[in-house]
């Protein structure tokens, strides 16, 4: 009997290993809170954050007037591409912020918008478009608001957003959700700020994380989610199954040739 301790010893082992492994069905769901029920709605005010534009920022700007000929010049020169929403197309066709903080507009020239609101950006040029074309309607976008997920999600990517209140939970959808062995407690969101990156962790089953400022993204934010250290534990267990079944193998090929010779 001594020969099959090993196998023997593998399979207290790999028991222990199995049950500490599981994930238990608190980790799992979002948003956990005791208060919710299916007849009273749970209110969480949150204000949404205001955007500023930073250089590098690809701003759609259209002007709308009946003299479209002029209103024409202040347009990208492809229009139908730009609604396309390709973002190689937005690159092109849409105005970038200089490193200076400047776009640069046709007959107008350079306006400093680094800093400014979406509102106020579209304020500005309102005014300046004004000058020559009576009447004119200007709106402005952000087209570059784009999101990178990485991590423990079913398809991590860059994602492009085509709303101005898109949030975490919105954002992960985008990738498909996260993987059921994904650590949503501790999920990275990596935010750029004119100071340089800022990093804040993000704990989806809280349901406090509808009220943090954190809650709606930004462009140019990432989220990193992380695996759970089960997954670790399990890709462990994978490895020293093989260990021990060799083991085996031979502690039976040993005891083979001791019956045998």
């Amino acid at each position: 009997m001594r020969f099959f301790s090993p196998s023997i010893r593998y399979f207290v082992l790999l028991m222990s290993v199995v049950f500490s492994s599981c994930v238990s069905q608190k980790e799992l769901p979002y948003l956990q809170d005791t208060q919710y029920s299916t007849s009273t709605p749970v209110s969480a005010e949150n204000t949404r954050p205001t955007y500023r534009v930073q250089p590098n920022d690809i701003m759609s700007i259209q002007v709308q007037s009946t003299q479209s000929v002029l209103s024409s010049i202040f347009n990208p020169t492809n229009v139908n591409a730009f609604l396309s929403a390709d973002p190689g197309n937005m690159y092109l066709t849409g105005y970038s912020v200089s490193e200076q903080g400047f776009i640069n507009l046709p007959t107008i020239g350079p306006l400093k918008v680094e800093g400014l609101t979406v509102l106020e950006v579209q304020s500005l040029v309102q005014k300046e478009v004004s000058r020559y074309v009576k009447d004119a309607n200007v709106l402005v976008k952000i087209s570059s608001f784009k999101v990178t997920i990485l991590g423990d999600v079913r398809n991590p990517g860059r994602y492009y957003i085509y709303n101005g209140q898109a949030t975490v939970l919105e954002a992960l959808g985008l990738a498909g959700d996260l993987n059921r062995l994904a650590n949503r407690k501790n999920v990275k969101l990596i935010r750029q700020t004119p100071a340089g990156s800022e990093v804040v962790l993000l704990n989806l089953t809280d349901p406090n994380l509808l009220k943090s400022r954190y809650y709606y993204m930004l462009p140019n934010d990432a989220l990193y989610v992380e695996p759970l250290k089960v997954q670790n534990e399990r890709a462990n267990l994978a490895n020293l199954g093989l260990v021990f079944s060799g083991i085996t193998t031979l502690a039976l090929l040993l005891n083979y040739l001791n019956v045998n010779l």
